[in-house]
């Protein structure tokens, strides 16, 4: 079966994450926020990573800013907006595999090398977060699963209490398949991530820039998350049309 663009991007992030956890001394790179939670551990377990923690939020919101500004100056270097992005978070992606393979394993998680590995890795994840609010925002989340999975419980409960109308009924079954399905790729991404990391260790960083290398062919071919043609366009294209019946 073959899996959509925003599930493509799930099965990456949850491979970014848990590499990063696993090699960068409990940094999430795509959940952020998590690193609230990792710092307090490191600071009373006296572990290393507290300050690429402390940094990784900032500059992942750093991140989502200028590529929001940078999307509104694509369109007039003609070049496609969604397409572009994702070719800059495969490129921040090798980079961070390049510095990850060349650096590590890493001892300690604060050392520069290990910073600027985490932190590159942060700023593809901040592009691919920005990528899905702006041009996939249909789609389930691609790389925080809470509330997906929240929202697929609550429909399961509400279809096993019934007596819903056929139309909500059905609504919340394809819901429920489209955020189930993309649970399922992002844990998928995690499980391979941790299997590659355990034989391969650092190695595993090869495999993101490769996903990412296949989203950028996919949207290319499927068009998935481009703007619709305008209205206007089409209908001028109508008159045109029926003068070369």
């Amino acid at each position: 079966m073959k899996p959509t663009l925003p599930q493509l991007m799930s099965l990456n992030g949850g491979f970014v994450d848990t590499a990063g956890f696993l090699a960068l001394h409990g940094l999430f790179t795509a959940h952020v926020t998590g690193n609230f939670v990792t710092i307090g551990a490191a600071l009373v377990h006296g572990t290393s990573g507290a300050i690429t923690k402390l940094l990784a939020l900032p500059v992942f919101c750093a991140v989502v800013v200028l590529a929001r500004l940078l999307s509104y100056g694509l369109p007039n270097l003609g070049l496609p907006v969604l397409r572009t992005m994702l070719v800059l978070k495969a490129a921040l992606l090798l980079a961070g595999g390049i510095l990850a393979i060349h650096f590590g394993p890493f001892d300690d998680g604060d050392s520069a090398s290990a910073m600027l590995t985490g932190l590159v890795l942060v700023s593809a994840m901040a592009i691919q977060n920005a990528v899905h609010r702006i041009h996939l925002g249909s789609a389930p989340p691609t790389t925080l699963m809470t509330g997906t999975t929240t929202q697929v419980m609550v429909d399961l409960a509400d279809l096993m209490r019934g007596g819903q109308a056929p139309e909500e009924a059905a609504a919340a079954r394809a819901r429920m398949r489209r955020m189930a399905a993309a649970v399922a790729w992002f844990a998928a991404g995690c499980a391979a991530a941790a299997l590659i990391y355990a034989r391969w260790n650092v190695w595993c960083f090869a495999v993101p820039p490769v996903l990412a290398a296949c989203a950028v062919v996919l949207q290319r071919s499927t068009h998935e998350g481009d703007p619709a043609a305008p209205a206007a366009s089409a209908a001028s294209a109508a008159p045109a049309a029926a003068r070369h019946l």
